[in-house]
């Protein structure tokens, strides 16, 4: 799938904006190239023009056969303007097996929306990336009594990470569906160090977690640290510590020298919105996601 990947970057490059979720980079970089592959696999439609990639979709497998599927598609910049994108869009309608399609345009681009539209979709949920400076002055954690916090142990803390995930993001549609797989393929990522990977427990139970991400290979003063996922036990909400693990985390990435933090989150979510307002956090561009009328 290296020419997937290949036009993936050319588009980023004429776009401003990465074409393909990090969910569907790992699929390409990992299940697509090994035999280790995703236990509930998506498909892949590769387009050609005279033997050259055009265009790429990813659809992911139903998790149930009355949810929609969700699926992304990219076009070469060379290449578009002849429909190409409409005929990737019909192909994936064909390939869900009458399961509702949902597609992400990242970015929320105009000829995405022209897109949709042209398909007979329309669009139904957004996706904030919010952004603050680590410049700025930061509060201290203030954990909820008796709560103490400690880091993520590689080949001992994923199953019961795993279950709080589950709990944490039960009405989450991506998030809360993730396997050991899914987590497995990030410990592969060069990006990843269990030192910003932050646990909170009480009486020796995870009650909530901050995962940070510091892209690599990059120069940490140019590159923009992210608040990759903050999770609370059900339990837990409304005692402040989803607060406590975003300091603490925000405070981690400006230590190895981050100038910049961002985050995603939904447009509708105002609790958590309201939360990274209150931290210093602006909205800085939007992923938006269509679905069949």
């Amino acid at each position: 799938m290296a020419g997937v990947l290949d036009l993936a970057a050319a588009a980023a490059a004429a776009d401003s904006v990465a074409p393909l979720s990090e969910h569907v980079l790992l699929h390409l970089r990992y299940d697509a190239a090994s035999s280790s592959a995703d236990p509930a696999p998506g498909r892949d439609l590769v387009l050609t023009v005279n033997g050259e990639i055009a265009g790429y979709a990813y659809l992911d497998s139903p998790g149930h056969p009355d949810l929609d599927v969700s699926g992304e598609l990219v076009i070469d910049p060379r290449h578009r303007g002849h429909g190409l994108g409409l005929a990737l869009v019909r192909e994936l309608i064909a390939q869900a097996g009458g399961h509702r399609v949902r597609l992400w345009a990242h970015g929320d681009l105009p000829a995405a929306g022209r897109l949709a539209r042209a398909a007979g979709f329309e669009r139904f949920r957004a996706l904030w990336q919010m952004r603050r400076s680590l410049r700025d002055s930061l509060d201290q954690p203030r954990l909820p009594a008796g709560t103490t916090l400690r880091t993520f142990r590689p080949g001992q803390d994923e199953a019961e990470w795993l279950s709080l995930n589950a709990r944490a993001f039960a009405k989450h549609p991506e998030q809360g569906s993730w396997t050991r797989h899914d987590l497995e393929l990030r410990e592969q990522e060069p990006w990843f160090d269990p030192a910003g990977f932050f646990l909170a427990e009480r009486d020796g139970v995870m009650t909530g977690f901050h995962w940070t991400k510091i892209p690599a290979p990059a120069e940490p003063d140019k590159c923009v640290g992210e608040v990759y996922v903050v999770g609370v036990d059900p339990g837990q909400r409304g005692t402040g510590l989803g607060r406590a693990l975003t300091l603490a985390g925000l405070g981690y990435l400006r230590d190895r020298g981050v100038a910049e933090a961002m985050l995603y989150v939904d447009e509708d979510n105002v609790p958590a919105i309201k939360m990274y307002e209150g931290l210093g956090f602006t909205r800085w561009s939007t992923d938006a996601m269509y679905r069949q009328r």
